[in-house]
């Protein structure tokens, strides 16, 4: 990892308040994400499971989290499997965790191998009488591959099919969603080096510049302060690419008087960033570009005020979308007939702003959470209004992330420019 070691306190905590949710007498197990093939013999960058890391911080592959709190044996009652290492492979890909290394990374204090734990898990299963096992239940899911915790579901269900199983990424799904203060203060560090970068960038942008090259700062920058690096794939788009939503190809050119949208963040200690910011290429909004950037800044204060405890994401959205509705009207996107005409399905502000104001934030840059349930405080949301004009080639997006508190909420990423004003300054400077 590149990271300087987290607290294992972070996840000490984090197991306890999984396994005060769990029934009497039961087992939970998760396992670590495959390792995916890619061409010849080549294998994807390997990404660890989130709900395992956010129990253990272990980001090696082949390995498991087993808590077992009623075990007769205390030693068992929490248990981390790791790879054994070997020299061999060691050779060709390099160090593997040490037990005394991996409990202090976890806390965890009972180590086994993988090689091992058939044998172990046979007698703990038989011990207990309820099996939580994990699975992938983020409302976001779209891949139908049969990944590993599925094929392990198949598998414990095939050999022990007289125990009662329950979903783990349910209780997942409401403690993910509560984060704690030594959660937020690594997902604050990750924060703080996607403020720097974007610092870095409002003096590098000009006329000319190819979108690569920016993302191209962005790594640097990111890599330079110990991320392990960007939190999911930098959209920088200049233009009317701005209206792509998830625009990754990132290889045309920036131009003198229009504007690019950065939307990245940086991931350090498994917590990631998301911000969003849109600048002029040249360092000068246009009188219109300026008209319509703090119409979207008024919509992302706007949702700002009303994201607390207590409301729902549906009824934030619904609001957010009749403040959006007055804003269009007031710098002539919509007309009065419009919002006369237009019905509950069919939102006149839609053709602007066609894409959701904010998301769970954690470990996933679309993190576990609900959706229809009261917004509580512990959450971490994204707020990111758009304004999307294909008439003028023009989009907009404004995004920062933000800790639900007991009476409000904490804008995370107060400090990094955001206005007009703001952003002109500092790339003047340049």
């Amino acid at each position: 990892m590149k990271y300087l070691p987290l607290d294992a306190n972070i996840f000490i905590t984090n197991r306890e308040r999984f396994v005060k949710e769990m029934v009497p007498n039961s087992i939970a197990i998760f396992v670590s994400n495959d390792e995916w093939p890619m061409n010849g013999d080549a294998l994807h960058k390997f990404k660890q499971n989130s709900n395992l890391f956010w129990l253990s911080g272990i980001t090696q592959e082949d390995s498991m989290v087993v808590l077992f709190p009623d075990c007769p044996d205390p030693k068992f009652r929490e248990v981390l499997v790791l790879v054994r290492p070997n020299e061999l492979k060691e050779k060709w890909d390099g160090k593997r965790l040490r037990t005394n290394e991996a409990t202090a990374i976890s806390g965890i204090q009972t180590i086994v191998w993988v090689d091992s734990i058939d044998a172990l898990l046979q007698t703990w299963v038989h011990l207990a009488d309820h099996i939580y096992l994990d699975t992938n239940e983020n409302d976001r899911k779209a891949s139908q591959i049969r990944s590993r915790d599925y094929r392990f579901v198949d598998e414990m269900r095939e050999r022990y099919p007289l125990h009662t199983y329950h979903r783990a990424a349910k209780i997942m799904r409401s403690l993910r969603a509560i984060k704690t203060k030594d959660e937020v203060a690594v997902l604050q560090k990750a924060i703080d080096i996607t403020d720097h970068t974007f610092r870095r960038l409002l003096g590098f942008i000009k006329p000319g510049v190819m979108e690569y090259e920016i993302e191209a700062e962005i790594y640097h920058d990111f890599y330079s302060q110990r991320a392990t690096g960007p939190a999911y794939g930098s959209i920088i788009a200049g233009g009317d690419r701005a209206r792509i939503l998830h625009y990754v190809s990132n290889n045309q050119e920036c131009k003198d008087g229009e504007m690019v949208l950065m939307d990245f963040g940086a991931e350090y200690g498994g917590y990631c960033a998301d911000l969003t910011r849109t600048v002029p290429v040249n360092g000068k909004f246009t009188r219109r570009q300026k008209t319509v950037y703090n119409a979207c800044l008024h919509l992302h204060n706007y949702a700002k005020s009303i994201l607390k405890p207590g409301i729902t994401i549906v009824d934030y959205t619904e609001k957010v979308g009749e403040e959006a509705t007055q804003q269009f009207l007031k710098i002539g996107l919509l007309k009065k007939s419009d919002v006369k005409n237009e019905t509950p399905e069919n939102r006149a502000y839609r053709k602007y702003l066609y894409h959701g104001i904010s998301h769970h934030l954690g470990i996933d840059v679309h993190d576990l959470g609900t959706k229809t349930q009261p917004v509580k405080a512990g959450m971490v949301f994204t707020i990111e209004p758009g304004i999307y004009i294909e008439e003028e080639q023009m989009g907009i997006r404004i995004e920062n992330n933000f800790w639900i508190t007991r009476n409000g909420n904490t804008d995370l990423m107060k400090n990094i420019p955001i206005t007009v004003e703001e952003i002109e300054a500092l790339m003047k400077k340049k």
